[in-house]
Parts: structure tokens; sequence; C-alpha cells
């Protein structure tokens, strides 16, 4: 029971407006183990879900549709929500009797699940689609199924997709030329053709389940994919926009399979010029591939051309930029087994999604998580499906206060600053690069910037001839911590610092007596080695050191600074340092 609020959208949903309905709310994102607050390892933080979902103060972002919300936040549980359960439980009967062969453990099972599963219905605080991942994990674990129980069935799917694209009824429809008459320019032509393309190979994927599942003849066939380039006309200039820009694709995956259909998508995507971010999951669900599929199934591994996989749950925006240069079509593990759920995503993916310009979602799940759901996202979202009515495609523009600086917007702001040091250097001035602790500490972001730069115009007035670069002097409205990061990083490689000096404790002691104040508790004893920031800059300080013997490291001892990880996500403040 949720009190007397009724929210009509999820977009509308406020902590701190009604304390009966704030209690249910966070009992219900425990139940469904979304709640950050309570595993902050495995949900992702406020900073990282910014990458992917515009929110408001106090706003909560919930991984549902509007409609499945209005279902759960009932006082009785509804035919509709008892039905979506009842659907949870046919798909659990189907997995425990395609993998125990022994009925009387199957029976077992079955019981044990029975229990858990009328628990979590009666209390009906539980997302459908988190139902069917709480109830797999039982499942595997009472079975102690320690592999992926459906592994030859999707490759068995894998190898027939990759027969039917050499079979007439879908290899012919798929080379046909089209009735239009072709234009006089070669390109126009070509964009034209590249369109007709994309809508068949969209329509092959959505279609994938039913294809393989069902006998389609050449005609039908023809015909739901002239009506699929019908559907997707309204988006030809906007893919043919990106393409000539090279946007970048996220490309998302459907518990239906039809993952050869899915990269021949993506190959088609970056034919056009696009670059292409393939999500798949990192552990099985279902007839989603995973990332061991991408890299051990025959049938994948020859769609996946010149492509790379990356298993590195913990990209960083550097890592992930360099793989997409190299290779035009990256696959990353989403960091989950179950539907698209954002607070359980990796960070790789969040990044993905982060430096992408349309999120590319197949299936009616993904379209009933994004399309469905009142929140704002930070990128443009098309999804595609096929259901009785046909073929499906819909776009939806990101939130309008999001922005994405874009990798060269970034290397243009860094190259200025890199421009300025050359001229610096050739005028015979020194270059020195000044690191310091501007948000390791929560809420004092603003006094680290006085500080630094009542540091710095100080040490310009007593030193000669010098270039002094000051992040603080560079920060960028809108940037959160990886752009920031990312941008740096060209600045400090560049081999034009002569000195990089990291702030030390006295530096900051100096900076509040020049500022007429006492050195507040929080920044006592504080330096550079309390950021994980500067961590990461001493790392690289390090690294050039080696190619340029000749520049100076001045401040805190390098092995002091080791005692912290990464960079806090997205952050301005750090990631705490591991006991």
């Amino acid at each position: 029971m949720s009190g007397s609020i009724r929210f009509s959208s999820v977009r509308d949903i406020r902590f701190g407006e009604n304390t009966l309905f704030d209690a249910w709310l966070y009992s219900m994102l425990m139940d469904n183990n979304i709640a950050y607050g309570m595993n902050p390892d495995i949900i992702a933080s406020p900073e990282q879900m910014a990458f992917m979902v515009s929110l408001a103060p106090n706003q909560v972002y919930l991984p549902c549709s509007d409609d499945t919300f209005k279902l759960l936040n009932a006082h009785e549980a509804p035919e509709a929500l008892r039905h979506q359960y009842n659907r949870s439980w046919r798909i659990l009967m189907r997995l425990v009797r395609t993998i125990v062969a022994n009925v009387k453990e199957r029976r077992r099972i079955l019981q044990f699940c029975r229990f858990r599963f009328m628990q979590f219905a009666t209390q009906h605080t539980l997302i459908p689609s988190r139902l069917v991942k709480r109830m797999t994990d039982l499942v595997l674990a009472q079975g102690n199924l320690f592999d992926d129980p459906w592994r030859q069935r999707r490759g068995a799917s894998a190898k027939r997709q990759m027969e039917m694209l050499d079979e007439p009824p879908v290899r012919d429809n798929l080379a046909a030329m089209p009735a239009d008459i072709l234009p006089d320019a070669i390109a126009t032509a070509r964009r034209m053709l590249d369109h007709v393309e994309l809508s068949r190979l969209l329509c092959l994927s959505a279609m994938s389940r039913a294809l393989l599942d069902e006998t389609f003849d050449a005609d039908s066939l023809r015909e739901a994919m002239q009506k699929a380039r019908e559907a997707c006309s309204h988006l030809r200039a906007y893919f043919e926009g990106n393409a000539a820009k090279s946007g970048t694709v996220l490309l998302l995956c459907d518990a239906d399979g039809g993952v050869v259909f899915d990269m021949a998508v993506a190959n088609c995507l970056t034919r056009m010029g696009h670059k292409v971010i393939f999500a798949v999951k990192s552990g099985f669900y279902f007839f989603s591939p995973t990332l061991e599929d991408m890299e051990t199934d025959p049938s994948i591994r020859a769609m996946l051309n010149s492509g790379v996989v990356l298993h590195e749950p913990r990209l960083s925006k550097n890592e992930l930029l360099r793989n997409l240069r190299e290779h035009r079509l990256v696959v990353i593990g989403d960091g989950t087994r179950e539907r698209l759920n954002l607070y359980r995503v990796s960070v790789t993916f969040s990044r993905a999604w982060k430096e992408a310009d349309v999120i590319l979602g197949k299936g009616w799940r993904a379209a009933d998580v994004l399309l469905g759901s009142s929140h704002q996202y930070t990128r443009d979202v098309a999804c595609y499906w096929h259901d009785d009515a046909g073929f499906h495609i819909q776009l939806r523009r990101h939130a309008e206060g999001a922005h994405k600086f874009s990798e060269a917007f970034i290397a243009e702001q860094a190259g200025k600053i890199i421009a300025s040091m050359r001229e610096a250097r050739a005028q015979g001035r020194t270059v020195m690069f000044y690191s310091c602790v501007i948000g390791s500490i929560p809420g004092e972001t603003g006094t680290a910037i006085e500080l630094v730069r009542t540091f710095v115009d100080n040490l310009r007035k007593r030193m000669d001839n010098i270039l002094i670069i000051n992040p603080a002097e560079h920060f960028i409205d809108g940037m959160d911590g990886d752009d920031l990061m990312y941008m740096w990083e060209q600045v400090q490689r560049s081999g034009l610092i002569d000195v990089w000096r990291f702030q030390t404790v006295k530096d900051i002691e100096e900076s509040f007596v020049l500022l007429g104040r006492k050195v507040p508790p929080q920044w006592s004893g504080k330096d550079a080695t309390f950021s994980t920031g500067c961590t990461k800059e001493m790392r690289i300080a390090l690294e050039v050191q080696m190619k340029n013997k000749e520049m100076q490291i001045i401040g805190p001892d390098p092995r002091r600074f080791f005692r912290r990880s990464e960079y806090g996500v997205g952050k301005y403040f750090d990631a705490s340092i591991p006991h």
C-alpha cells in the first residue's frame, strides 16, 4: 500500500512529498534490489545514472513502463499485474523443463519455486521483469547449474540464421533492387539503397523469432520488408544525417535472439558510416546473445568481421573511444542477465550510452521500458519490433536539457590549451601543470576552485617567464568528471609539460592564508594524494616522465597516491579508498 498519492507516470515520482509513499517506494526499491544506498557495489550511482536518464532533484528512476508502475502502485494486485506475473511463472516452468531431465528433481525445484513465487506475487511490489530474473537465479541455483543452460540452443539458432541468409526467400528479398526510379546522382542513389537495405535488415531482425518458428514464403517476406521500409521512412533523414557525421549507435539485443540478423544490421550501419556498439548480455538470459557467445560461436564470429569484443565492465571513456576509433564495431556486455535495467548495467554500458548518438533497442521488451516510460533519456532512442500488427519503429528524442560533448569538441578544447603550451615553449617560457584537489571533498568544489585560483595567481606573481596551466580556469559548464578527465589527459600527454606540480598540504594552507581564512577541519591535512583524479594524473605523469626524462614532478611522494582505485564514475569527487 502506497498511501494516498497516485502518480499517473513514473516521471512524476519524487521523494519527500509524502512520508507514507516514500516508505512504500523505498521498500519497493529494496524488494527489487535497485536501492543504491543498500547495495552500491552493484547498483548504478546517481552520477552513473545521469549518463543515461535526465532526472530532476529528488526524482526517482524506475526501470519499468508507466503502465507497469501503476499496477504495482495499486492497493491490491490488479488482474493485469497477475497476468504479467503468471507469464513470468510460465517462463520459469519452461526453463525448468528444458534443463532438468530428472522428473523427481524437476518436481522438487518447481515446488520450491512455487513457494517463492507466491511470496513475491502476494507482495506485488516486484517489477515483472525483475521477478523473472529472481526466479531464474533460484532455478539455476537449485539445479546446481553453473554453466549457461541454453548455450547449445542459441548456437543452433545462430547456425540456422546463417543458413537462412543464404536461402532464396531471405537472400533474394534482401538483394532485390527496389522498384523506385534511381536518382541521377550516385551519392543520392547510394543513400537511398542504404536506407532500403537497413529497413529490410531491421525487419529481418525484428521478425527473427517468427522466422525461426514458422515457415515464411518469399512473397510474404517481401511484403513484410516493403511495409518495414514504409515504417522506416520517417527515420531516413535521421540515419542519413547521423551517417554524414559518423554517428555512434548503441544497439541493444533481445531475449528472443536473432543475433546473426542483429549483426547484419550492425554491419549495414557501419557501411553507412556509423560506429556501432552492440550490447549483449553478460550471462544467461534465454536467447539473448552473451559475451561468451560472441567469441565462441562460429556463426557469430563470421558476422563480427573486424569488430572487437570487450569484456572489461569498467572501461574508461578514453579506452572506449580508442576502441571505437580502431574498430567501427565494438561488442560489450551490458552487465546484466535480465531485461534492460539501467540500475544494474555496467559502467562500460553507461559510458557507451553516453557516447552514443542514438540507442537502437530491439524488441517489444526494449520498447516497453524505453518508450513506455515517461522518463526523459539523455540520448535519442529508437525502438523497433514486430507483432501481430506487423513491423513498428518509433523514435523518441532526448531530454531537452541533455547535451553530448563530442570527442571532436573535447579534443578541440584540449587542442587550444596545447597550442598555448606550444607557443609558450617557443618563447622560451617554462610550462607548469598544476594538479590539485578540485572535487575530492563532496560539497567543497566551489572552495577548491577558489583555493587553486588564489594559489596559482600568487605563483604567477612570484615566478618569472612561466605558463601555469590551472584546470580550474578551463572548466566548461555541463561537462562531468569523465569528460574533463578525458580532455586533461590529452593535454597531459602532449609532451609539453616542463614541471608537473601536485598540490601539497602546504599549498592548501598557504591558499587559506592568502584568502585571510583559517583552514576548516575538512581541509586539514589534505593534499593531492586525497584525490582519485590526482592519483590517475600521477600515473600519467610517471608514464610521461619515462618518455620525457627532463620533466620534473613536484609534490607528495608518488607512493602515497596509490591507495585509491579509480576515479568516481561521472563524479567530481572521489571513489573511496578500498579497505
